[in-house]
């Protein structure tokens, strides 16, 4: 539900408070009367049991009741128990019953069906109350009662002070909520500006909160986001600098070559030679642009726009091995467990296959392996392994960052995407040296149990 104004921190709080003191008032108004009452009742009820118990005294030969008072029986007086001892058939044996015939009338019709030994009665007379307490025995009725308004006016007074207190804690907690929105806002606000700060580009001052728990964890988590976006920042510098670096090399070379072709001037052979140099030169930049779209579009992208379905892995090398096997005829290209099942993007991973056996075929002396292994029941491996020369220990740790080239590497990007869709597949990749050559060795989740519904059985090849 939408409300009718905008709601604040400030407005939160003041609401949360006065929500608060309406369902504290609704308790009390519900619940204080009804306990009072019968707390004030049963205190009544207790005295005058007490009270009996004083008043009557057991004389040999009979009975004597000690009233309060010596020769006026002043029974309207409020808070003195009066006690009186009757027969069966209500004729006063000590003491004086009410004078007043309503109550006396009230007082023999519940008495007269009284089967326990104790009880207790409360009679209504105008404002006030009478509260009785009989014991009964087998030939007569020990009656002791008293008239009060004490118990209302205590009620009373009890409630109007109640009433003041409450006023009073109401009031005191508005500027409570008012001290403590402002004690909330003040890092809310500060922070607030550091954002501020940070959405026109100054993202060099540091921000740490000191305090409160909560605030320091808060605080913590932004200068964690600073500090992120202060090395990426540094990264996309890095890498428009490497970009430019890798582009200019054959715009120089294009640009040099064309001038030359323009002034009459051919530097390698004739007119064709030269401009298959420009050919050969904007084929590579072309390439480079290429993987540079493919590399960024897989670093804002990351996962969210993946087809996941079942592929059967020799449909999939051999696609790569067909596109590959003509390059160099002096390397064998070798597929194992191609019946092995992976669960995965068919085009990101048709990518990942290309960018390693293109690696490999630089540095493989005679034979390149591409092998799938699916019996485990948590991973599926593939292992792109080649028989060149091992990896230096400083180029292997560097070799999947963008623009990282080995000796006879090319743009610096093939193996960065590797691991960009290795990455988004929930996967990792190594590289290890072996004693006959260099192996990638990358892991993945295994296939689903069920069949998914949104992917083929098996790969089918592309017309």
């Amino acid at each position: 539900m939408r409300l009718p104004f905008k709601m604040t921190l400030t407005k939160r709080i003041w609401l949360s408070f006065a929500f608060l003191e309406c369902v504290i008032g609704l308790i009390i108004l519900s619940v204080y009367p009804y306990t009072i009452q019968n707390t004030l009742k049963e205190n009544t009820f207790r005295t005058i049991e007490v009270q009996q118990l004083l008043n009557f005294q057991g004389i040999v030969g009979g009975y004597g009741v000690d009233n309060p008072g010596t020769s006026i029986h002043n029974y309207d007086s409020t808070r003195s128990v009066w006690t009186v001892l009757v027969n069966k058939k209500f004729q006063t044996l000590v003491g004086i019953l009410p004078s007043d015939g309503s109550i006396l009338k009230q007082m023999k019709g519940q008495i007269r069906h009284q089967k326990s030994v104790l009880a207790r009665y409360e009679l209504k007379q105008n404002d006030s109350t009478f509260y009785i307490v009989v014991r009964r025995s087998s030939d007569s009725y020990l009656i002791s009662y008293m008239r009060d308004t004490y118990n209302n006016e205590l009620r009373n007074n009890l409630w109007s002070r109640l009433i003041f207190t409450f006023a009073m804690a109401s009031i005191l907690s508005l500027f409570l909520a008012f001290w403590l929105a402002r004690y909330i806002k003040r890092p809310l606000d500060i922070l607030g500006r550091r954002f501020k700060e940070i959405s026109r580009l100054n993202w060099e001052k540091p921000f740490e909160w000191k305090g409160d728990v909560e605030y320091e964890r808060l605080s913590a988590q932004f200068e964690e986001m600073r500090l992120n976006l202060i090395k990426y920042d540094q990264s996309q510098k890095v890498f428009l600098q490497q970009a430019s670096h890798e582009l200019k090399t054959p715009i120089m070379i294009v640009q040099s070559y064309a001038q030359s072709v323009k002034d009459g001037i051919y530097p390698n052979g004739g007119l064709n030679d030269s401009m298959d140099i420009i050919i050969k030169e904007s084929q590579q930049m072309e390439k480079r642009v290429r993987k540079l779209l493919y590399f960024t579009r897989f670093d804002s992208l990351g996962d969210k726009q993946m087809r996941y379905s079942l592929i059967r892995f020799g449909d999939l090398a051999d696609l790569v091995r067909e596109r590959f096997i003509t390059q160099r005829a002096d390397i064998e290209i070798h597929v194992g467990g191609e019946d092995t099942l992976i669960y995965a993007d068919q085009e990101q991973m048709q990518t990942v296959l290309e960018n390693l056996v293109e690696n490999a075929l630089r540095y493989a002396k005679n034979n390149i392996w591409i092998d799938a292994d699916g019996s485990s029941r948590y991973r599926s491996l593939i292992n792109v392994k080649n028989d060149g020369p091992e990896i230096p220990e400083h180029e292997r740790k560097a070799m999947f960052q963008p623009f990282q080239k080995g000796e006879k590497g090319q743009f610096g990007l093939g193996l960065a995407i590797v691991k960009r869709i290795i990455h988004n597949h929930h996967g990792v990749i190594h590289v290890a040296n072996t004693e006959d050559g260099v192996v990638f060795e990358m892991t993945l989740p295994a296939p689903p149990k069920e069949k998914p519904d949104n992917g083929s059985d098996t790969l089918n090849e592309k017309d």
